[in-house]
């Protein structure tokens, strides 16, 4: 079992209840960090003095105060630590349930394992500390789909993006204006309509109303 673990979690009330189900565990050295910054901190510094943490359970979303971050959320968090330290172990641990968001953690992040916020949250936690120390992928039932063969659509975080500004009802030209001001690319009038019509036909839906429904449901934006 893991013998030095780090929780980047702001509230102390599930802290706890995470720390209690590690020393279960027999976790001898169990560290919390309140601010994603300093989780980074300590795992760099564990690094340097040949002391490393073996994993590192993450929230997602963290209150904002008058701290200034460099890593706003347990997502940026996660993708550097795996970057920079591949053999560090991460769980996501998180009310966070939208299938897109856990596929883009697990499948472009290589997080080892996602795990929601429930009532069964901490059950959940257990089997997913013992699934990761066994070099395995470990998701809760709730999201687990998102990794079904049934479910992998043919949609990338370009068609997710136009989506979520069609959904806030801006106009194909509003939408090619935006992705301008942000460099994103493609931003003409013409590849934005193409891709639209082709998710349109993808998707079923009837119109852009449908498809931004459609998406939604899926748990995409």
């Amino acid at each position: 079992m893991f013998t030095k673990v780090l929780v980047s979690e702001d509230m102390d009330d599930i802290h706890k209840g995470v720390y209690t189900l590690l020393t279960d565990l027999g976790i001898s050295e169990i560290q919390q960090a309140q601010y994603c910054d300093d989780a980074y901190l300590k795992i760099k510094k564990g690094e340097l003095d040949a002391a490393p943490y073996e994993l590192l359970i993450t929230d997602l979303s963290f209150k904002q105060d008058h701290r200034t971050q460099k890593f706003e959320s347990g997502e940026d968090l996660a993708k550097a630590i795996k970057k920079e330290y591949p053999h560090i172990k991460v769980i996501v641990y998180s009310v966070e349930d939208r299938l897109q968001r856990v596929r883009t953690l697990i499948n472009d992040y290589h997080v080892d394992a996602y795990v929601c916020k429930s009532r069964r949250g901490l059950t959940e936690l257990t089997n997913a500390v013992h699934a990761v120390f066994n070099n395995e992928t470990y998701l809760s039932p709730e999201v687990i789909a998102a990794l079904s063969p049934k479910n992998e659509l043919e949609i990338d975080n370009f068609d997710i993006e136009l989506v979520r500004q069609l959904s806030k009802g801006l106009s194909q030209d509003e939408i090619s204006k935006y992705l301008k001001t942000q460099h994103i690319s493609p931003n003409s009038l013409s590849s934005i309509e193409k891709r639209l019509n082709k998710l349109r036909v993808q998707f079923k839906a009837n119109n852009a109303i449908h498809l931004v429904a459609i998406v939604k449901d899926l748990g995409l934006i």
